[in-house]
């Protein structure tokens, strides 16, 4: 059994419940489950999200990117933004000329879309096809 499937069981188990009474707050089948904590199926996308809403998880904490459960509670700060400094103070130094940031941002700007146009087997929108 895989990390995913681990977590999967520990998850339901965490709470008493059954395969089969998961499987029915799930819209989905006992042997469905099964297969997910087994590490036979890799549960698909939707089905993911469906576990990280019900038990209030990350989807990052199932697949095993974290070993922090956080769920909706969790609050993603930019690393770019201070202790102090709010998302809208953020944007407002990123656009102001005389900002701190603004410099760097700009430049940031301008490369990240520089490479995006840049990138092959990228094709614009309304492009001749042929």
């Amino acid at each position: 059994m895989g990390e995913l499937g681990q977590r999967l069981r520990q998850l339901r188990e965490s709470i008493h419940l059954s395969q089969a009474k998961l499987a029915a707050a799930a819209n989905t089948t006992q042997v469905s489950i099964n297969r997910y904590e087994t590490g036979h199926v890799k549960p698909p996308l939707q089905m993911l999200v469906w576990y990280a809403d019900y038990f209030d998880v990350s989807v990052d904490y199932l697949v095993g990117r974290t070993d922090a459960p956080q769920g909706r509670l969790y609050q993603c700060r930019p690393k770019a933004l201070g202790e102090n400094q709010t998302i809208r103070e953020f944007v407002d130094q990123c656009f102001d000329p005389r900002g701190a940031i603004h410099d760097r941002f700009r430049d940031a700007l301008i490369r990240v879309l520089e490479e995006a146009e840049l990138t092959p087997g990228k094709k614009e929108k309304g492009s001749d096809p042929s």
